[in-house]
């Protein structure tokens, strides 16, 4: 995509890197040197929303940050070319990760929509997986009884009032820069989490995110969210690090207590006056929460050297 990049530079300070799925370009950033840490983004936002991580971890790691198709700098093909589908996401994760070659000790951070993908990913490779970072996400299906919130039902559900709002008056990813967190973020701030949903056609993932949500068993996607929700398991011996927003109006209480049950051992950290996006509103706080959370739980196995690739 060609968005100019330069007012955002300040925020998002790293060398774009591309790799082609399908026909399609995907955007990345891989910076740093060490133990890689995969970090995958949700709806709407992109990579630059794990900016600060990126930037206080590179220092001792390999920090690689997705953008998705359809998302931040990547490609925003249309459904003729391309499915916008959680097993497609999966699919294409799994595509990067072995052109990168990043061997057998992966750590993965995971927020929103980034949580199903990612875990489904490290499911489908599990012996790689040394640790897993939890950020108001999930990777099951909505606990017994939960309704689908009421903003997102009608995006889901209403389908030619919801291209109005999301794709014609962006009121998705414009709105979640308000909404998605307790503290106002700087303008510039807003503007970058804007800038690549900038018409019609930019915001096709942005609406087809939020239909691709698996509720009922003929949901496209459910038998693969099922699949993980039937799994996730599986992990509870990997080390992970739970750090939890408790202002979330999507990922609330429930899903956290969830977490708890099918992770026992997570270790967990709350922050009362934080949102969606806990990122935004507890970053500051969460960085050395991770560093101490990497450090304390080491991979003892040979860690790939970067292999160069085009930007």
């Amino acid at each position: 995509m060609s968005l100019d990049l330069s007012p955002y530079r300040h925020l998002y300070p790293f060398e774009s890197r591309w790799f082609t799925i399908g026909g399609h370009q995907c955007h990345y950033v891989d910076e740093g040197q060490g133990e890689p840490i995969v970090l995958v983004h949700g709806n709407p936002t992109w990579s630059f929303y794990f900016r600060s991580l990126i930037a206080g971890l590179r220092d001792r790691y390999r920090v690689i940050a997705v953008d998705h198709i359809g998302c931040g700098l990547s490609d925003k093909p249309g459904d003729d070319t391309y499915d916008y589908v959680l097993e497609r996401r999966v699919t294409d994760l799994e595509a990067l990760l072995d052109h990168l070659q990043l061997g057998t000790s992966l750590t993965f951070g995971l927020h929103d929509w980034g949580g199903m993908i990612g875990t489904a990913v490290a499911l489908r490779r599990i012996d790689r997986v040394g640790r897993i970072m939890l950020f108001n996400t999930a990777a099951f299906l909505s606990p017994p009884g939960k309704p689908l919130p009421k903003r997102l039902w009608i995006i889901r559900n209403l389908t030619p009032l919801a291209a109005v709002l999301v794709r014609g008056l962006n009121a998705f990813s414009g709105l979640a820069t308000r909404m998605a967190c307790v503290k106002r973020l700087p303008s510039d701030v807003r503007a970058a989490y804007r800038a690549p949903y900038d018409s019609w056609s930019n915001r096709i993932a942005t609406l087809r995110f939020v239909q691709d949500i698996p509720m009922r068993p003929t949901d496209p996607s459910f038998a693969l969210a099922k699949w993980v929700d039937d799994n996730v398991e599986r992990l509870r011996d990997v080390p992970a690090l739970i750090c939890w927003g408790d202002r979330d109006f999507v990922f609330d209480a429930d899903f956290l207590a969830e977490w708890r049950d099918r992770l026992p051992g997570a270790t967990v950290h709350r922050f009362p006056d934080a949102g969606h996006y806990v990122l935004e509103d507890a970053g500051d706080a969460i960085l050395p929460l991770v560093r101490r959370f990497l450090e304390q739980h080491p991979i003892e196995r040979t860690i790939p050297a970067r292999m160069e690739t085009a930007s």
